[in-house]
């Protein structure tokens, strides 16, 4: 009997812990797709993906915090975890589809920027973020209130005319993070996110390519989705983000936001910022 996605994904990150890097593609299905969405690159089927690996020698990269949610897709399972390498300490989601006992598809969201810190070398880093134009997706009917209705309804009103309204979707005592971003504190409380929404910034965004993953617990949804348009003096942008978020009567209680913080720093002109804090994050190891 095939074992399950969970059991499979859990694999994975064994025989990474271990090391094990060329038993890694034996996990994947011969025509395995594996996307890097917030790098806009992808490695297509079993072959080239063990040749990737096999690429990593005797690199050792530590895994752990692993917290994998099921779906209600039997095949689907989002991954959170950490991994630790030299010089860095990082988080990553990843989509992860198993069928038959294989991954057929998987979408990986690494830290990159505190990778390249690490590497002392951000070459790369920042891939074209030009805007097609991007289009309004509807949601589709989702129970008012639901985790899915509540946060398509945050992400929609990034351009509201008020954004500070969006801190409504949120409990009182509320708690998001970016664990994307090297130096950002949590947002605690429903004061301290409308202050954070105040300052705008989303008034020429919209979502669009959003994907919704409803969790087996039913006050979790996964949601994997772009914002595209112009920011700060104009500059096109798409950003590819991925939110882990739990809503509870009606109101978004917990949310661990892993944002493309690097498209959006590329856009306004403050990337040599954001590139200074993931340098100040870097560890000795």
């Amino acid at each position: 009997m095939a074992e399950a996605p969970a059991q499979v994904v859990e694999e994975l990150f064994r025989r990474i812990d271990d090391g094990r890097w060329g038993e890694l593609a034996g996990l994947y299905a011969e025509d395995a797709f594996v996307a890097h969405p917030l790098r806009g690159t992808h490695v297509d089927g079993r072959t080239a993906l063990g040749e990737r690996f096999l690429r990593l020698g005797t690199f050792r990269m530590r895994v752990s915090d692993v917290v994998v949610h099921e779906t209600t897709d039997p095949e689907v399972v989002v991954a959170e975890y950490r991994s630790r390498g030299p010089g860095f300490s990082a988080a990553n989601v990843q989509v992860v589809r198993v069928r038959d006992g294989l991954i057929t598809h998987s979408s990986d969201y690494h830290d990159h920027l505190r990778m390249a810190a690490a590497r002392g070398d951000f070459t790369g880093l920042a891939v074209s973020y030009e805007s097609s134009g991007g289009t309004h997706e509807p949601l589709v009917a989702a129970p008012l209130g639901s985790p899915r209705d509540v946060v398509w309804r945050l992400l929609d009103g990034i351009s509201a005319t008020i954004p500070g309204t969006r801190a409504d979707l949120y409990a009182d005592d509320a708690v998001v993070t970016h664990p994307f971003h090297p130096t950002a504190p949590p947002l605690t409380g429903k004061d301290e996110l409308r202050q954070h929404f105040a300052r705008g910034g989303g008034e020429g965004l919209r979502p669009r390519h959003v994907v919704f993953h409803d969790g087996a617990d039913p006050e979790l949804v996964v949601v994997e989705f772009e914002y595209a348009g112009r920011v700060g003096s104009g500059n096109p942008v798409v950003a590819r983000n991925v939110f882990v978020t739990r809503v509870r009567d009606g109101l978004i209680v917990e949310s661990r936001d892993y944002a493309d913080h690097v498209a959006f720093a590329a856009a306004t002109g403050r990337l040599p910022d954001l590139l200074a804090a993931a340098r100040s994050v870097v560890t000795a190891d």
